[in-house]
């Protein structure tokens, strides 16, 4: 996984719309948008090209070797919200 997105998400969906993989679930488009707390990056198919980083208005998304310790659990939180 190349990157994490953490709580601080708020789905303003910038991240979907500057991905070129469309790694990033749900969009509002799918089930469950309107449910979930925030938003997912797709551990398998993230390319690393870290797109979605700088459109992030809150900084939720981190490179998994600079995620902050005390928010490591959220790698498991993207991962699992695809199994």
């Amino acid at each position: 996984m190349a990157y994490v997105i953490t709580d601080t998400c708020t789905k303003d969906n910038h991240c979907i719309e500057a991905c070129p993989v469309n790694c990033i679930h749900p969009t509002p488009e799918e089930a469950g948008y309107d449910t979930v707390p925030q938003l997912y990056v797709h551990p398998t198919e993230c390319i690393d090209c870290g797109a979605c980083v700088p459109v992030c208005p809150t900084n939720s998304i981190y490179v998994l070797d600079e995620l902050p310790a005390e928010q490591a659990s959220f790698a498991d939180l993207n991962a699992a919200y695809f199994n």
